[in-house]
């Protein structure tokens, strides 16, 4: 196996007292997908955040395309053009259209010229069956749809790692399912995604490696055939047993 893209060492966060993360150790490769499963509070978001830089870590190391991110040279801008971030709630730009959502990166980040862009950005809403809604606005789309647009603006970016936090937990319960084909298509397609989430069947039938957290430790982790059917922790079997 190739070389790790991602790799999280005896990682600490605190927020004051309450240490949220407690030495997390986690590698992610290439064309890989991990899920992090774990009730609310256990840790999964705040993960996501250190990896893109949202947060500082307090002990430990993490590095990400071989660059340790411990060092306070290093350009959070730089790092977040090669990791795309998709949120709970979808923070789409109101005042611009689903194709102006998805161009903003390419042309303000990456400083591409607009005319070169345009087609990419067409291609990807065609992808994720919105290509005819272009100049509508997010208010006039559905909770599903102003998420795999939010999904479609971080793939716009060509990132190399995708990081997704409960990016359905938002949603009505009939708007899931379009959110879920979406990463189940782009995990088929080898898109390499860190994501957390309480969709069990999802993370079943999609990740590699499924890691589950309790109180901000890494309990345990294993393919999802591993994990689901023989979980060796009594902790992460009562987990399983609540959500099921």
């Amino acid at each position: 196996m190739s070389a790790p893209i991602l790799e999280l060492d005896g990682v600490v966060k605190r927020f004051g007292d309450n240490e949220v993360l407690r030495g997390i150790s986690l590698e992610l490769h290439r064309h890989e997908v991990v899920c992090l499963i774990g009730a609310s509070g256990s840790g999964k978001s705040t993960l996501l955040r250190c990896v893109n830089l949202l947060e500082t870590i307090d002990e430990g190391k993490i590095t990400l395309f071989g660059q340790s991110l411990n060092d306070p040279r290093i350009d959070p801008d730089q790092v977040r053009r090669h990791t795309g971030m998709v949120f709970q709630s979808f923070n789409l730009f109101p005042h611009l259209s689903v194709l102006e959502n998805v161009l903003v990166g390419p042309v303000r980040a990456l400083k591409r010229k607009r005319s070169d862009v345009v087609e990419e950005a067409m291609h990807l809403l065609e992808r994720i069956g919105l290509s005819d809604r272009a100049k509508e606005f997010p208010d006039r789309l559905s909770g599903g749809q102003q998420q795999r647009v939010a999904i479609a603006r971080s793939l716009a970016m060509k990132p190399a790692l995708l990081l997704l936090d409960e990016v359905t937990s938002a949603l009505d319960p009939s708007l899931v399912g379009e959110v879920l084909d979406l990463l189940r298509d782009l995990a088929a397609s080898g898109t390499t995604m860190l994501i957390a989430t309480h969709e069990m069947n999802f993370a079943r039938d999609v990740a590699h490696q499924v890691v589950y957290l309790d109180g901000g430790v890494l309990v345990e982790q294993g393919t999802p055939e591993e994990l689901f059917t023989n979980p060796k922790h009594d902790s992460t079997k009562q987990f399983l047993e609540r959500v099921r």
